[in-house]
């Protein structure tokens, strides 16, 4: 049975999708439910979440970063991004403002069951019953208080096929989008993708596709080996190439399936470190694209300058909740970040002048502009540079976990706890820096422990009754205007002032002066293999011109799909940029004069006159060339999807 797609009205299509939905509204008569029952809203206490997610720690810190991505392109569909256990317990919870009101009457938070027995006819239920993605859509569900949803959800496997959670996205009927289902199906397969790295971090792994642009990607596959060549395990997309099922994994090695053994590999990969990818043959003859990776056999330094370096180190979660000084990369130091902009070097200035003493720091500034970066270089330069930089991201412990993950826990202290204890990031950051980052998102009640504990320098852990003594340097960071959150009672006062001892502010790129550097410096990491590629002139102006809302982390993530989509000696031009890059970059089709350093609010009158304009460019070069949106669009230097979404907004906006 295929995967559920609505139909582009928003409303489910007939025929085998109403048989389907009839057969799993007869399932709930069976389990003894009925339309109208009123179900049980009630969560779990409060100690019994924290038990599920710290039982499900791996899940939840590879997970909710992810959520975090996922909800901002959803935001403004009045929607929220659910984590679930196995079960179908809500774990976690991230929400749309305007929608949270209405998840409330039906309990749609943090501790409460969403399983068929429970519920009914739900996608989240329903798609771990039925272990495949799975869309229910208003009248669909079976329980009629229900019916105002729309829900898209699918299951999370291990790296072994055991079934540990769901995601899911839920919003009001009216809300329904076509993309949702997919984007909640590639968001899942990036969870199940870090899990499976993370399992095995230490093994030998083949990073392959048959398309060399695609590895990196999502639809790459992954194959483990042992140190015999064993085959571990593989992800789905691994099975797929490999022509496996999971059943089959034990009989094979790595001689079997690339026709190489371990020494050789690891040798030509060595070899071809400089030139690209590998090249392996898999046993039906195809040639595939590979990257081989052993963290503990080549743990070296990575390539000077690279993206890494410019935003912060690209870590699995659970390596970033741990964060301490066993990486096998340096931290950047305080030079490093000098590329050569003028506010750049003044916030370099001003945190030298504090570093050798007992001073918080705050960072303040957009996301992706480098703000753990710049944590971990000023650690680095100061004297608990042989300490442990421990780095806490606020916004993605989830508000059940975050007081055990901080303040640590005794042997005993719940059900489910682990045996001996848990020190807390607090504890395993004694004697260096712990680095809170968007404090901002830290639950209030919360802060107030966190307040104690840096006022007093000692922690007490959850279940005990002894206090420990605490010495870190603090460095805090955040997007979010703080003061204004102080206003509305949503972050204490008293905490604010023990944080911000020096305040500093991170440009976005848009407004730093040194932006081809930063160009040249990623792309000689994140294109080591395609020699001294450049940007075009006239390609770097329009980066000059465009607003960067993901600033540099966005730049690095447009440069290495541009790099992978170049062709031979010649640089990167505007044809290689990713296509929604270029939609985004209104500039480059508008006309002449008409160029904005930012894309103006989409609901402004700028942002509409803007979309008129962006309109007026497409549709006066179709005319010049009779029509022909394939001609228009060369000469537009935009894709023709580009050019077809345009024409199908103005037939619907009639600011167009």
């Amino acid at each position: 049975m295929t995967d559920f797609v609505l139909t582009g009205s928003g409303r489910p299509p007939v025929g085998d999708r109403s048989r389907t939905v009839s057969l799993w509204h007869d399932r709930c008569r069976r389990l003894g439910l009925t339309e109208r029952l009123r179900p049980d809203l009630a969560a779990v206490p409060r100690q019994e979440l924290v038990r599920l997610a710290e039982r499900h720690r791996d899940l939840c810190q590879h997970a909710l970063p992810v959520m975090e991505m996922l909800q901002q392109q959803i935001l403004g569909t009045q929607s929220m991004v659910l984590l679930t256990d196995d079960r179908g317990l809500i774990l976690h919870a991230l929400g749309d403002g305007d929608f949270l009101q209405k998840a409330e009457r039906v309990a749609l938070k943090p501790g409460v069951l969403w399983s068929e027995d429970c519920k009914g006819t739900n996608a989240i239920g329903t798609a771990l019953t039925e272990r495949r993605a799975t869309a229910v859509h208003g009248s669909e569900h079976f329980l009629s208080v229900n019916r105002f949803l729309t829900c898209s959800c699918a299951p999370i496997s291990d790296p072994q096929g055991n079934l540990i959670g769901a995601l899911d996205v839920s919003g009001p009927h009216e809300s329904y989008h076509a993309h949702t289902m997919a984007l909640v199906r590639m968001s899942t397969q990036m969870i199940e993708n870090q899990l499976f790295v993370d399992r095995f971090g230490k093994a030998l792994r083949i990073h392959f596709h048959a398309r060399p642009e695609f590895l990196g990607t999502l639809v790459e596959g992954i194959a483990a080996f042992d140190e015999g060549g064993r085959l571990l395990a593989a992800n789905p997309s691994g099975l797929f190439q490999l022509g496996l099922d999971a059943e089959e994994l034990e009989k094979h090695t790595l001689s079997s399936l690339f026709a190489i053994n371990a020494g050789t590999l690891l040798d030509r990969s060595r070899a071809a470190s400089s030139q690209g990818p590998l090249r392996l043959r898999l046993r039906d003859r195809v040639t595939v694209a590979a990257r081989v990776e052993l963290r503990a056999a080549s743990p070296g330094p990575p390539v000077a300058g690279c993206a890494q370096d410019l935003i912060g180190p690209a870590r699995s979660p659970s390596e970033r909740s741990q964060g301490s000084l066993a990486r096998a990369t340096p931290l950047p130091t305080l030079d490093d970040l000098d590329t050569g902009d003028p506010a750049i070097a003044a916030v370099i200035a001003k945190v030298r002048r504090v570093q050798r003493h007992a001073i918080p720091i705050m960072i303040l500034g957009e996301t992706g502009t480098g703000k753990e970066l710049l944590a971990q270089a000023v650690h680095r330069d100061s004297p608990r540079w042989d300490k442990p930089f421990v780095a806490v991201d606020c916004a993605s412990v989830p508000e059940s976990l975050i007081e055990a993950e901080l303040f640590g826990y005794e042997e005993g202290a719940f059900t489910g706890a682990r045996r001996r204890g848990h020190p807390g990031k607090l504890m395993l950051a004694n004697g260096g820096t712990l680095f809170l980052d968007e404090i901002g998102d830290m639950p209030l009640a919360l802060q107030t422990r966190l307040l104690r504990a840096l006022q007093e320098r000692a922690v007490q852990p959850l279940g005990s009754c002894k206090a420990q003594v605490l010495d870190v340097a603090v460095i805090c960071a955040t997007h979010r205007d703080l003061k204004s959150m102080i206003q509305r009672g949503e972050f204490r006062e008293d905490l604010y002032y023990r944080l911000n001892g020096l305040v500093v502010r991170l440009p976005a790129l848009r407004e730093r002066q040194d932006l081809e550097a930063l160009v040249r410096r990623v792309l000689r990491c994140e294109c080591t293999a395609a020699g001294s590629l450049e940007v075009a002139p006239d390609t770097l102006a329009l980066f000059r011109r465009y607003g960067w809302p993901g600033n540099i982390r966005q730049l690095a993530n447009v440069l290495r799909t541009a790099s992978a989509m170049a062709e031979g000696p010649g640089p990167i031009g505007r044809e290689h940029l990713p296509e929604d890059f270029l939609e985004d970059l209104i500039p480059a089709v508008a006309p002449p004069g008409v160029v904005p350093t930012q894309v103006p609010d989409a609901g402004s009158t700028a942002g509409a006159k803007l979309r008129e304009l962006h309109a007026s460019a497409i549709t006066s070069t179709l005319q010049s060339h009779a029509g022909n949106i394939s001609a228009a669009a060369r000469a537009l230097g935009v894709s023709r999807n580009v050019v077809y979404r345009t024409l199908k907004r103005a037939r619907k906006d009639p600011l167009q």
